[in-house]
C-alpha cells in the first residue's frame, strides 16, 4: 500500500503518496492535467528498486489550490516540483512525468541539471503551444472565465459511478482506469451528492502560452539521458511538430506502445519493462 505524504512547501502544502523503499532511487512522480497522484497506482509497484513519490500537483488532488485571483500557468509547476524535492530532502532525484507532468519533468530536468539524473516522460514533452496571434483573444477569455466563476455552480454528481462515468467519457479511459483517479478527486458535498476536489481555475484557457522557439530552447538544455513513452493511439504520435522537440534532446530514447494517452494506468507492465532498466542503469552506475 502506498504511503500518504503532505509536503510543506515555502508557498503551499503538496499532497503525495509514495511507494518503495526508504533507500531506493529518488523518482519524482508528476501526473497529468486534471489527474492526480493516484495515476501513477498501476505503475509504481512494478518499480520495486525505486523511492517513487507521485505528487498531486498544485490545485489538484489532495494538494493546496493557488490564491484568490492567481492563474495555472504552466511555468508556475516547476517551482512546485523543486519545493517537492527540496521538502523530501532530496538533493538529486530522477523524474517521471506524464502529459502535463512529462512537460513539467522537461522543464525540471532542462533547468536543474546538477540535481536532476535522469528523466522518463509518458504522453508528455513539453508544454502546449497556441498561435502568438490568438494571445490577446486567449487572455480576454482567461479573464471573462476567471470573472464568471463566482456565478457559477459546480458540477454535483448523485453517486460515485456518474462521476466516473463522466470521466470515463472526457479522457476516453476504461472504467478501471477511470475509477482510480476518480476515487482520489472527489469529494461529498454537504452530504449529498459529490464533486471535484480539483480547482476549477484548471480549466480556464492558458492566460499566456510559451512559442515553440521558447520551448526548444529548453529541450536542448536536457543533458540528462531521457526517455519518452508515447502510446499508438495518444497525442503526441498525431503532432509532427514534437520531431522537432525530440531532435533537441542530446540523449533521448523514444519508444511507442499500444494503447493511448494513459498507458501508464491502462496496461503498466510494458511501460515499467521500459522504465525498470533505464532507472535501474543510473542505479548501477
Amino acid at each position: 500500500m502506498p504511503e500518504e505524504l503532505a509536503l510543506q512547501t515555502p508557498y503551499l502544502r503538496l499532497a503525495a503518496r509514495a511507494w518503495g523503499p526508504p533507500d531506493g532511487l529518488p523518482v519524482l512522480a508528476l501526473h497529468g492535467w486534471l489527474d492526480n497522484a493516484a495515476s501513477f497506482d498501476a505503475l509504481a509497484p512494478l518499480l520495486p528498486d525505486t523511492r517513487l513519490v507521485a505528487l498531486d500537483l498544485t490545485g489538484h488532488g489532495h494538494s493546496g489550490h493557488r490564491p484568490p485571483g492567481a492563474h495555472y500557468h504552466f511555468v508556475d509547476f516547476v517551482p512546485d516540483a523543486i519545493a517537492a524535492a527540496d521538502a523530501l530532502g532530496w538533493t538529486h532525484f530522477a523524474l517521471l512525468g506524464h502529459s502535463l507532468g512529462g512537460g513539467i519533468a522537461s522543464f525540471v530536468a532542462a533547468i536543474l541539471p546538477e540535481r536532476v539524473t535522469r528523466v522518463a516522460m509518458i504522453e508528455g514533452l513539453g508544454p502546449p503551444t497556441s498561435d502568438p496571434a490568438d494571445g490577446p483573444a486567449n487572455l480576454r477569455k482567461t479573464i471573462d472565465q476567471m470573472d464568471a466563476l463566482p456565478h457559477k455552480r459546480p458540477p454535483r454528481y448523485p453517486s460515485l459511478e456518474a462521476a466516473i462515468q463522466t470521466r470515463c467519457e472526457a479522457g476516453g479511459l476504461s472504467w478501471a482506469a477511470a475509477s482510480i483517479l476518480v476515487g482520489r478527486s472527489l469529494q461529498t458535498l454537504d452530504g449529498d451528492g459529490y464533486g471535484w476536489r480539483t480547482d476549477p481555475r484548471l480549466r480556464f484557457v492558458s492566460p499566456l502560452y510559451l512559442t515553440e522557439p521558447q520551448i526548444l530552447a529548453y529541450m536542448a538544455r536536457i543533458a540528462v539521458p531521457a526517455l519518452l513513452i508515447c502510446g499508438a493511439d495518444g497525442y503526441l504520435v498525431k503532432r509532427a511538430y514534437m520531431r522537432e522537440r525530440y531532435a533537441r534532446i542530446a540523449d533521448l530514447s523514444v519508444h511507442i506502445l499500444p494503447g493511448g494517452h494513459h498507458p501508464h494506468l491502462e496496461d503498466p507492465e510494458p511501460c515499467a519493462r521500459l522504465l525498470r532498466p533505464f532507472f535501474g542503469s543510473h542505479r548501477a552506475g
